[in-house]
């Protein structure tokens, strides 16, 4: 059985183009099956407004769907209870494109993971000692110096802070991580850093995956398989190196030939 499964998956929304005019209905995710096993990467792929942000929503159940259905692990998310929701949520987390806007400037770094360990942990927070041994380790896990962590966010670099998100993500042990677009917003020499860090993470704590860029030659490095996304649907999905070298949508050739070729 897939770890995670969409169904039919669909959001739909109704938008107005004038005062007189009847609403126009978008299709953001129209009709989208998908199935992803236990440690498996997907990367998912396609043009900016073609749905990769409103589908991980979906699965986040930030949004919930026109029609059809998320299920995990054999579960079917809609059929939780709010309360039900807010504890599965442990399960997976989301790293997201800008890591300053997703932390909050108030907060210490050791406040901002701290405050996602006791979800999980509620208990650590009648042990300050352990409690803040348990954030040194996440900050150390995503290569961080533990010296930090009563620092606040706009005292780190974007890729620091993007450290930081991915420690506050890994804080709640999910076994599910959607990554939005989490290298864009950073220094190409830093989008290495970021994408190893990633992958090395998900071996050693086996965690599921998607990861979701308009990218293909970074998605190459870190994906599984590939889904491509267009107009909502999924219109191709195969292993990484096929779709790669071998792109039979329309789409996914188009998001190929837009990596830059470098000519001596």
């Amino acid at each position: 059985m897939a770890y995670l499964e969409l169904e039919n998956l669909t959001k739909h929304f109704r938008r107005r183009t004038g005062l007189f005019t009847p609403p126009e209905i978008v299709k953001a995710v129209d009709h989208v099956d998908l199935s992803i096993n236990e440690g498996e990467i997907i990367g998912l792929v396609g043009e900016s407004g073609c749905g990769k942000s409103t589908l991980s929503r979906l699965i986040m159940q930030l949004l919930m769907p026109t029609e059809g259905s998320v299920v995990l692990q054999g579960k079917r998310l809609a059929d939780l209870t709010p309360e039900e929701i807010r504890k599965r949520r442990r399960d997976f987390q989301m790293i997201f494109q800008d890591p300053y806007a997703s932390l909050n400037p108030r907060m210490t770094i050791f406040s901002t993971i701290a405050e996602a360990v006791l979800t999980r942990h509620p208990d650590l927070g009648k042990d300050w000692d352990k409690l803040t041994a348990q954030v040194s380790l996440l900050m150390e896990q995503v290569g961080l110096d533990s010296r930090y962590i009563r620092k606040y966010p706009h005292e780190f670099s974007g890729g620091q802070r993007q450290r930081i998100a991915i420690a506050r993500a890994l804080a709640t042990e999910p076994k599910l991580i959607i990554a939005d677009e989490p290298v864009s917003a950073l220094d190409v020499s830093i989008q290495s850093q970021i994408l190893n860090l990633l992958r090395h993470l998900q071996r050693d704590l086996n965690l599921t995956m998607i990861f979701i860029t308009h990218d293909l030659s970074v998605v190459r490095y870190i994906a599984d398989r590939i889904a491509v996304m267009e107009k909502g649907k999924i219109v191709e999905l195969g292993e990484s190196e096929s779709v790669f070298k071998n792109p039979q949508s329309p789409c996914a050739q188009v998001l190929l030939n837009a990596i830059p070729k470098i000519q001596f």
